[in-house]
């Protein structure tokens, strides 16, 4: 659909809101009824030539007393993967003048679409709203409205008399955006914060297919794939993922079948993906478009699919997921999509914080790629720069990290401009990961920096300010096809092991001096179980004086012993209360030894090291060119080592302001001094 004619029709929608709801709903209430009339509408267009037809057999069925089961046979008359058995259109009831009779006339109306239009109907909630439009007079002024000749909800093109193109079609990617444009510009009027969070642009979603697609054009065989889409929102990415194939295929002489799936848990949009399936005549494909949450209800487990391409949610809690599975916590989740066993850990966890859900969804596909021989799988998804490097070692975030670099299924990350979607200010990634690299991939990772291709658009989309052209989009996709041979400011490539780095704890002695002092003395109890320790600390004053000790282990070994010459045990909270009451630290004193002879730690200095797995020599090395010529007493906690997995494009890709000369500044500063030259004498009139 041209540009004009979607911007009309928005306008239109919109515009129709404005006329028709005023005075009756409140402005954030306006998507109530507005979205489900538009849904309402292109079924009805679409149903609007063989309407007659499926009127005419529905009674022919009646007349043999046949009522139950006919709408498999009516949808085939409609042509169409749904049906409407009543006997009115929109178009008839914009006649109807008695409000009450056009009420009843409606209901009718929306009983006769076939079940699985039901469902939607249902998701959207629009008959509770029948009764407050129809008592406002606004049911009939809507039904009007939306079925104005000017505008077509039709796939089919209108036609002149002479068969030229009057109004073209709707087609089903536009339907599914203009969907979404109406849903962010209703949210942007009562200031909704997450105002467009279902929406993925077109030109992402175009470069998402590409990249899915066009890698493994050549491997494609006359065969089923299927697609899926664990967050599908109207199923957008689900329906431009089955062009880009099907035209991919055709060029090479291949038939393929493609079978769509996709979940999403918003009663909206999940009404609007089905519609969009069932509008393509694809009545069992409506059926793999599934409601609940893809986290905590994944109605697709077990599934294999070829294709993921997704855009999951980012930045929200998932607290809610914790109540479906059995109000549990989150360390007690089990599902093996995200507990998995690795590197000899039954357990190893791909959960992550729980204010950030996006990396479930990644962990959900990864756990629903093919593991036959063939093309395997390919996933297309995006990400917020959380995905990269939030998360220490061990977290969920790191584990999946690793997982995926080790198994080599990473394939690439491209980095896109900001501003590309409708959230503001958000630093974009889309991760393409895949079961079966190419050779010259294997053990590599290709980051590519598409942050500086853009092209500003007229006029701002919320807060999407740009867009990939056709042009750039294939730039990007040049970039990825190229590899290793592509312009290295915008592309690099690495070995997995560059992201890897083990964690590893470094630990300092804690020194300690030790006085007995009279306050200290005072401050133990006098009363309870340990009021026998101030009876010890006087003994000790008596005995070990009251001078400063720069051995601890010195002092405590005779404190001991006068302990038990009184029959007293030095309990662990004993000692404590002691450190806490008599010590100093002090870079002066001795070791604070354990009772195996082994330096404690000192907690306040006790840093932890990140080594590169790459660096030479490991650890060890890292630890006697790093750390012990600067700390002699430092050693290496060898039971905290964790391997974790990070990634930073501004690591690789930053781009430091060259400064100007000097000379050329102090030039421009003489002459601006030259230009003013009297500037001040004039406006002051020459008087100083």
């Amino acid at each position: 659909m041209n540009q004009t004619t979607y911007n009309s029709l928005k306008a239109f929608i919109w515009g129709i809101a404005n006329d028709c709801l005023v005075d009756v709903y409140d402005v954030g209430d306006y998507r109530k009824v507005i979205l489900p009339f538009f849904v309402i509408r292109r079924f009805d267009a679409v149903l609007m030539p063989k309407h007659d037809d499926v009127v005419k057999k529905r009674i022919e069925f009646e007349k043999k007393g046949i009522t139950v089961d006919i709408d498999p046979a009516l949808c085939t008359i409609a042509g169409q993967a749904f049906c409407n058995r009543s006997d009115y259109t929109l178009t008839d009831l914009k006649s109807r003048t008695n409000q009450q009779q056009l009420k009843r006339d409606f209901i009718a109306y929306l009983d006769g679409f076939s079940q699985n239009v039901q469902e939607i109907l249902s998701k959207f909630k629009i008959r509770n709203e029948i009764d407050t439009l129809s008592e406002h007079d606004r049911l009939g002024l809507l039904i009007e409205k939306f079925v104005d000749p000017r505008y077509n909800f039709s796939t089919e093109p209108v036609l002149n008399d002479d068969g030229t193109v009057r109004i073209e079609g709707l087609d089903n990617h536009s339907m599914g955006t203009l969907f979404e444009d109406v849903i962010r510009q209703f949210n942007e009027e009562t200031n909704i914060t997450d105002a467009g969070r279902h929406f993925t642009p077109r030109d992402i979603v175009e470069l998402m297919a590409d990249l899915a697609f066009i890698p493994v054009q050549d491997q494609i065989q006359s065969t089923t794939y299927r697609i899926y889409d664990g967050a599908c929102g109207t199923g957008g990415m689900l329906t431009v993922g089955e062009q880009h194939i099907q035209t991919l295929a055709a060029r090479r002489g291949k038939r393929v079948s493609i079978k769509l799936f996709g979940q999403e848990n918003a009663d909206e949009t999940y009404a609007i993906a089905r519609a969009d399936m069932l509008v393509k005549g694809e009545g069992a494909q409506a059926n793999n478009i599934r409601y609940g949450s893809t986290i905590s209800e994944d109605r697709f487990a077990h599934e294999e699919f070829d294709f993921m391409l997704s855009n999951p949610p980012f930045g929200t809690s998932w607290k809610s997921e914790l109540k479906a599975w059995g109000d549990i916590k989150k360390d007690d989740i089990s599902d093996p999509r995200f507990i998995i066993e690795y590197d000899g850990n039954p357990e190893f966890s791909l959960v992550p914080d729980i204010g950030d859900p996006q990396m479930l969804f990644l962990a959900n596909n990864i756990s629903k790629m093919k593991r036959s021989p063939g093309l395997k799988s390919r996933i297309v998804e995006v990400h917020s720069g959380s995905a990269m490097f939030t998360g220490k070692a061990g977290s969920g975030w790191s584990n999946l990290r690793r997982y995926i670099i080790e198994q080599d299924m990473l394939e690439a990350i491209v980095a896109l401009p900001e501003n590309m979607f409708y959230r503001a200010g958000i630093s974009t990634y889309l991760w393409i990961v895949t079961n079966k690299k190419e050779d010259r991939r294997k053990g590599k990772v290709q980051l590519i920096d598409a942050t500086s291709m853009k092209s500003a658009l007229r006029k701002n989309l919320g807060d999407k300010n740009c867009e990939l052209t056709p042009e750039i989009n294939r730039q990007i996709l040049g970039w990825y096809l190229a590899f290793d041979s592509a312009p290295a400011q915008y592309s690099k490539v690495f070995e997995n092991a560059e992201f890897g780095y083990w964690s590893v704890d470094i630990h300092r002695p804690l020194r300690l001096t030790i006085r007995i002092t009279d306050a200290g003395i005072e401050s133990l109890p006098s009363k309870g179980k340990d009021a026998v320790i101030k009876e010890l600390m006087i003994a000790a004053k008596e005995k070990l004086g009251t001078q400063e000790w720069h051995n601890y282990n010195d002092f405590m070994q005779q404190l001991d012993e006068l302990a038990g010459s009184l029959n007293l045990k030095l309990t662990a909270a004993r000692i404590g209360l002691i450190k806490k009451l008599f010590t100093s630290i002090s870079e002066d004193a001795e070791p604070v030894l354990n009772t195996d002879g082994s330096p404690e730690s000192d907690k306040n200095l006790k840093e932890t090291a990140q080594v590169p797995l790459l660096y030479e020599g490991g650890i060890s090395a890292f630890f006697e060119n790093e750390v012990h010529p600067y700390v002699t007493d430092a050693w290496v906690d060898e039971t905290s080592i964790v391997v974790g997995y990070e990634l930073s494009f501004n690591k690789y890709f930053y781009m430091p302001i060259e400064l100007r000369n000097a000379r050329d500044i102090i030039n421009d500063i003489q002459n601006i001094e030259e230009n003013t030259d009297g500037l001040l004498s004039s406006i002051i009139g020459g008087v100083l």
